[in-house]
This record gives structure tokens, C-alpha cells and sequence, in this order.
């Protein structure tokens, strides 16, 4: 059975092709176009692990205690199983109609012809999200009204800690849809 999503099993006669900034048919079907990181894997990991136990806390509840304690737990889990399953959905999409950033709580898409310039800068950007900064490398978005955008990737992110040329090939990549569609 192919495994379309995953890099290694693209198609090697478009994956030739330098015109073409991601190697699929289908340019309408939105797609990231890099791999998870380890971090955001591995974060969502111990979530729904936490999640499990609490699903055998509630089992353990609603067969010893009052159904409104389980009902609670359960609704617990389904709650961090929902966290998790949106910490992986997170990151950078692309189509060829436009650049889709997806958050933990929410969506925001900008077609092609709203944005002016997408390139990479260096400057302070922050470790894992966190408050702390350091100076590394990030991918900023510009358009033609408005402010720019906050960051869309950087080089210390959950996906790309630890793997500059992962970041610099997605960098490019989406550098690469927005010339060809703008």
C-alpha cells in the first residue's frame, strides 16, 4: 500500500521536475510541506498518554464511585485527546490557493495574491514557542495591506529544532509555492 503523505514515497518522475515546488498532481489539495518534528511528536505522545490514563481512571471510577466523577474524567480525556490531535494539525499548509497557518486555536488563510514577499530572515525568534528568544532564522510572511505576519516558521520551532536543513528545505519550498502563484 503507498503511503502518499510521506516524503520518501513521491513520485519519482515530478519529483525531478525543478518547476515544480512540491512534487504532487494534485496542487489544490492542501498539504505541508515538511515532515513533524520530533518535539511536536513527542509532546503530543505524552498528551495522549495522559489522556489513556485518564480514560482507566474513569473506568476505575464509573465501577467504584458515583457516574458523574467518570463523565467528568472521561470528558477530561476526550478534551486532551482533542490537544493532541490539534497539536499535530498544527503548522504551515499550502495549496495552490493560497498559505494556510494553522494554530492550537484557530485557522487563518491568505490567498496568494494577498501576500507580497515571503522570505527568510534572522533575528531573535523563540525557542519552542516559549517566551525565551535566540537568535535563529524565520520564514516571514509580508503583505500587500496591513502588517506582515507573525512568523510562520523558525529554525527553533517544535518541527525543526535540531534540523536546520529540514528548515531551510520547507523555507524554500514555501518560498517557492508563493512565486510560483503569485
Amino acid at each position: 500500500m503507498p503511503l502518499t503523505f510521506l516524503a520518501a514515497d513521491r513520485d519519482a518522475s515530478t519529483a525531478a521536475q525543478p518547476d515544480v515546488p512540491l512534487p504532487h498532481s494534485d496542487q489544490d489539495y492542501w498539504r505541508r510541506p515538511y515532515r513533524l518534528g520530533p518535539w511536536r511528536v513527542g509532546i503530543a505522545a505524552v498528551i495522549l498518554l495522559i489522556s489513556a490514563y485518564l480514560m482507566i481512571s474513569a473506568l476505575i471510577i464509573a465501577l467504584a464511585g458515583p457516574p458523574a466523577g467518570a463523565g467528568v474524567t472521561v470528558g477530561t480525556a476526550v478534551v486532551t485527546i482533542a490537544l493532541a490531535l490539534r497539536l499535530l494539525r498544527m503548522g504551515i499548509w499550502v495549496s495552490s490557493r493560497g498559505l494556510r497557518r494553522v494554530g492550537l486555536l484557530g485557522t487563518r488563510t491568505l490567498r496568494w495574491r494577498e501576500i507580497s514577499r515571503v522570505h527568510t530572515v534572522q533575528q531573535p525568534v523563540k525557542w519552542l514557542g516559549l517566551p525565551r528568544t535566540v537568535q535563529g532564522q524565520g520564514l516571514l510572511v509580508e503583505r500587500h495591506h496591513g502588517e506582515p505576519l507573525r512568523m510562520l516558521l523558525t529554525d527553533h520551532s517544535a518541527d525543526f529544532l535540531g534540523r536546520p536543513e529540514v528548515f531551510d528545505r520547507a523555507a524554500d519550498t514555501i518560498e517557492a509555492w508563493a512565486a510560483e502563484h503569485q
